[in-house]
């Protein structure tokens, strides 16, 4: 159920593979077991147009939609380990970023639920 979509300016994907990407976020939220291991999904949005404060720096930003339910302190721990797995595979990249984002049980619906 949980996603995470990244967001990053094109030049992330020269440094490392999307591969290599995927699988590092994917085995880090995996590691804080709050999530069934099959049902993590990640994805990955490499971006040529953008701009940061102006400028062409590189950046990763994570998205993570994940079902209501969990603590503030678990969203945080989370978003932490993301962040400091990211940051010792991009030591030169100057912004590296998540948010953690709540889906409500009762609004949520997908296909199997029909």
């Amino acid at each position: 159920m949980p996603h995470f979509v990244i967001d990053c300016s094109k030049n992330i994907i020269q440094l490392k593979s999307p591969e290599e990407i995927i699988q590092k976020v994917h085995d880090t939220v995996e590691a804080t077991e709050l999530f069934e291991k099959g049902d993590i999904k990640v994805r990955i949005n490499p971006f040529e147009y953008y701009t940061i404060g102006n400028t062409k720096n590189d950046f990763i930003h994570i998205f993570g939609n994940i079902m209501e339910g969990r603590t503030a302190t678990q969203k945080k721990n989370l978003s932490e380990r993301i962040i400091t797995e990211l940051k010792l595979m991009f030591p030169q990249v100057p912004i590296i970023s998540i948010n953690i984002r709540d889906f409500e049980k009762a609004t949520y619906c997908n296909k199997s639920m029909i």
